[in-house]
């Protein structure tokens, strides 16, 4: 009897299979290469229309919702702060709240200034157009720049109110009951006597504006004539500072103490109040959340 040896085949030849397990593996390196590049490619197209999105909802929201100013001058110290010629608060400013109710006593605010009011304080123009161009994109992205034209100031009185200063403890006060200023700023080494004004009624539609550096701000008390020319049309207010967005060590709300000490406050819409104040941060900077999205995803594509 002949033993029958059956013959080897490429299943039991390991050079087979390693052959085999290398084309398998360059396939798929290639297959990788190439859906790499596909998705690097559909993430440079994409792009233009993140950006394009991105500065359109930075328009919208400043328009309508919220925009971010800076503060200028010293004269809101220590609420905001700021100075002339260097890098001041950013602040959110609330855009919506007095589309349903007036300003009052205790809110910041920032308004246009009337024609008989002037600024304390000189704006930086840009040199050149390329500046110029820059400092447009930075004020539509959350980063503005001093405006000679807007101020920021604290509403004392509202119309109807008389306000006068000063009673025999150095307070201003409305309606013939002293205010609580908790929130006055005195600076070191000057005087802490406010300048004494004569009772002053305001008309209706007008607000009565101080600074909480009370000896370093030019507002309703010699703004103008001093007296009506100082005060502020509710038609000129953009809206109310509601949150410091820069710089980061800074970040917090701003106080609405109301000095008149009223039992109900009458300022934001009571569904505003419930909006965190985090959503304000995410209103001024659409295109740097977005561009964090597209940074990130570009390295998930990039590294496969």
């Amino acid at each position: 009897m002949v033993d029958v040896v059956p013959s080897r085949g490429p299943a039991d030849d390991d050079s087979y299979r390693d052959s085999d397990e290398e084309a398998v593996e360059a396939w798929r390196a290639r297959a990788r290469k190439a859906q790499k590049g596909k998705r690097k490619g559909s993430f440079w197209r994409e792009l233009p229309i993140l950006v394009v999105v991105a500065f359109g909802l930075a328009f919208l929201i400043q328009t309508f919702l919220a925009r971010v100013y800076m503060i200028p001058s010293e004269s809101m110290e220590q609420t905001l702060h700021g100075c002339n010629g260097c890098y001041g608060d950013r602040v959110l400013v609330d855009k919506v709240t007095y589309d349903f109710s007036d300003p009052a006593p205790g809110d910041v605010i920032v308004f246009h200034g009337p024609q008989s009011w002037q600024n304390d304080f000189t704006a930086q123009e840009p040199t050149n157009g390329f500046q110029k161009a820059l400092q447009g994109i930075g004020s539509l992205i959350g980063l503005p720049s001093a405006s000679e034209e807007d101020f920021v100031k604290r509403v004392v009185a509202v119309g109807g109110q008389t306000v006068k200063c000063c009673d025999d403890k150095n307070r201003v006060s409305v309606n013939g009951k002293a205010l609580d200023e908790s929130y006055l700023f005195w600076e070191p080494g000057r005087s802490t006597v406010q300048e004494s004004f004569a009772d002053l009624t305001i008309p209706q539609g007008f607000l009565f504006v101080l600074g909480d550096n009370r000896n370093d701000s030019c507002d309703s008390r010699c703004q103008g004539d001093g007296r009506e020319g100082g005060l502020v049309p509710i038609d000129n207010v953009v809206g109310k500072a509601r949150l410091i967005v820069l710089p980061p060590s800074r970040w917090q709300g701003v106080t609405d103490h109301d000095p008149q000490g009223q039992a109900v406050a009458i300022g934001a819409p009571a569904w505003q109040d419930a909006v965190p104040a985090g959503v304000g941060v995410a209103a001024a900077w659409p295109v740097l959340f977005l561009g964090k999205r597209a940074r990130a995803r570009f390295r998930r594509k990039t590294l496969g």
